[in-house]
């Protein structure tokens, strides 16, 4: 492990932990951290599942940054992101406050599984409903009583089962202070998107929350080098908004900026391989996958169709037709117009 990186545990490890209906951040003393469990919704035996929180209250005002991972519940590096991140502040020189959300998706994580519940992918269903299904209640409940308070929101994801991802951020590059949070990542690729598909990122623009996603890399592990790149980039969003006085690190590349970005899929089930890597650039016309038979015969060949570079790949060879390929994305200058 990079001994550069604070330690998970480095922080005041005596610290109560208190259950919470919502956060009530105005009353927080001042240089302090503190440790919730949001109650959101009960299970069928009548528990609460209450998410952890943590918070650190600076000594000075500033803004209120929100870090959230595991809205899938098997998409992990940003658990050690937030530790690390919260174990390394110090409140006393902090200015505003930093509340950290390590698991969105309890059932999900529990269950080593993407949804919330078979079948209903929590961030399709932000921001809810007060009276919906359990999930539209769940994500309703995690948006008044968790994100609603947040000046500026970082979101981290990463690829699910079967799928690898370069190091990379979705956000609407329209919005000045999202373009600027999406640049400080320093990602190897950034992704224009404007969201509006009920994910906690539109959700929380809806607010007039200026949010990113940031996908760090793959599911169900823990990636040190991507882990330590997404702690530098969310520590260079707190030196940017003068919430840290240490200087934010230099980005080591300019990242790949792509006005837009699509999935390619299949159109013949078989055995599939998809040749280049994450983060290649790839010619239009170049073949970029092959499907077999079992037989071992060629079926389908699969080329870019237009110039780009491979943002996310599938490295699942059991392919039904219809099933991903390679996330292309498309490399160029953006008409950036300010929201209306």
């Amino acid at each position: 492990m990079d001994r550069a990186l604070p330690r998970p545990g480095s922080y005041r490890a005596h610290i109560p932990v208190v259950q919470a209906d919502a956060l009530d951040l105005d009353h927080l003393e001042l240089g302090s951290l503190h440790r919730f469990r949001v109650r959101l919704v009960r299970d069928g035996l009548g528990d609460y599942l209450a998410i952890p929180v943590i918070v650190a209250q600076g000594r000075e005002p500033g803004p209120v940054l929100g870090v959230t991972a595991a809205v899938h519940g098997n998409e992990l590096n940003g658990i050690p992101v937030i530790q690390r991140l919260m174990a390394g502040l110090d409140v006393d020189s902090l200015c505003g406050t930093v509340v950290a959300v390590p698991i969105v998706n309890l059932p999900g994580y529990q269950e080593n599984r993407r949804e919330l519940v078979p079948h209903m992918d929590l961030n399709r269903l932000f921001p809810g409903r007060p009276d919906g299904n359990v999930g539209q209640i769940y994500a309703h409940r995690f948006v008044e009583r968790v994100i609603r308070p947040l000046h500026y929101l970082i979101d981290m994801h990463t690829a699910s089962f079967g799928r690898v991802n370069s190091l990379y951020v979705r956000a609407d590059m329209r919005d000045p202070a999202t373009a600027e949070m999406a640049r400080l990542q320093s990602p190897q690729i950034i992704v224009h998107n404007e969201g509006g598909d009920g994910t906690l990122r539109s959700a929380a623009a809806d607010l007039g929350i200026p949010a990113i996603t940031v996908e760090v890399g793959d599911p169900q592990r823990f990636q040190l080098g991507l882990i330590r790149s997404s702690l530098i980039g969310v520590r260079n969003v707190l030196c940017h908004f003068g919430m840290i006085p240490q200087p934010g690190d230099s980005p080591a590349l300019e990242p790949v900026f792509c006005r837009r970005s699509y999935w390619m899929y299949t159109d013949r089930g078989g055995v599939l391989e998809v040749f280049p890597r994450v983060a290649d650039q790839v010619r239009k016309g170049e073949l970029v996958a092959r499907v077999t038979n079992i037989f071992g015969d060629v079926v389908r060949e699969y080329t870019a169709p237009e110039s780009g570079i491979v943002i996310g790949k599938s490295t699942n060879p059991v392919n039904q037709a219809g099933s991903r390929i390679l996330h292309l994305g498309i490399p160029g200058e953006l008409e950036v117009r300010p929201r209306e």
